[in-house]
């Protein structure tokens, strides 16, 4: 089963047990996710949603008895497309998570969204977002995960951004640069020696390419080796960092207020009052 989702509290249902924190979904875990439904891929599917609120989408009946013709991921978007240019595009926001189990093993709870293939089946727990249409894709930046990345094109949006956004903030705007979340920010800026906490018009070009490439790095290393990395900053406040040993750092960043983590010797910038 692969795990993508998160536990927020002990009464969110049909959220398992097995769920954390930890594994809030990023574009590695979409890359993921893409890569093991490929077993789905050209065979004719069996479509159902267990769940009452994905039943009233009616997007089962739509896909259901169709072949599966390709699985993609892109930013935090899982793209599926089926015979008859039938597309299903589908969010994980902060708690979905699909998995791939054998056909018929039992589970409890109700799933979004369960496609039946010969032999396995993709189950979709939690997935606020599901829509028959990817227009929604047509306002994100390039994909971190793209083999090869478009830095350059990422760089490009980057130079009509807000510059008196932070470094870190800018990062994590999906119409910039898709892919990137919390985790990968707080680990990209502490492996490049920089701070979340910068203006963005105080980065500099190169600055801003090392960043780019050390996130399509640790993202791609998780992709291909099917699991995440030792984390150095991200959720280790208090922590020593493992290069200086200074406490790490934490403070919300930007109007959704999402969390920074930082080493602030190793990644000098402005230190947000109250950050502990």
């Amino acid at each position: 089963m692969l795990r993508l989702g998160i536990k927020t509290t002990a009464s969110k249902r049909n959220v398992p047990p097995h769920a954390t924190l930890g594994n809030v979904p990023e574009g590695d875990s979409l890359h993921l996710a893409a890569r093991r439904l490929q077993a789905l891929v050209g065979q004719r599917i069996a479509a159902d949603s267990p769940h009452p609120r994905a039943q009233a989408e009616r997007i089962a009946e739509r896909i259901d008895g169709r072949i599966l013709e390709s699985v993609h991921a892109h930013g935090k978007n899982l793209v599926l497309r089926f015979e008859g240019g039938v597309v299903l595009r589908s969010h994980l926001r902060m708690s979905g998570r699909w998995g791939i189990r054998p056909r018929g093993e039992a589970r409890a709870g109700k799933p979004w969204l369960v496609l039946r293939g010969d032999e396995v089946e993709g189950v979709l727990w939690n997935g606020p977002v599901l829509e028959l249409h990817t227009r929604a894709l047509a306002r994100l930046g390039p994909d971190i995960l793209e083999r090869p990345p478009r830095i350059d094109a990422m760089l490009e949006r980057m130079r009509q951004a807000d510059e008196t956004r932070w470094f870190g903030e800018t990062l994590l705007d999906q119409s910039l640069v898709a892919g990137i979340g919390n985790m990968w920010l707080a680990e990209a800026l502490w492996e490049a020696r920089l701070s979340p906490w910068r203006r963005l018009a105080g980065v500099d070009e190169d600055e801003r390419r090392r960043a780019l490439e050390t996130a399509t790095e640790l993202m791609r290393r998780s992709v291909d080796r099917g699991r995440e990395g030792r984390r150095q900053v991200y959720r280790r406040v208090g922590r020593p960092c493992p290069r200086c040993r200074t406490p790490i750092r934490s403070w919300g960043q930007g109007d959704d207020n999402r969390m920074a983590y930082w080493c602030p010797t190793c990644q000098v910038g402005e230190s947000p009052r109250g950050a502990y």
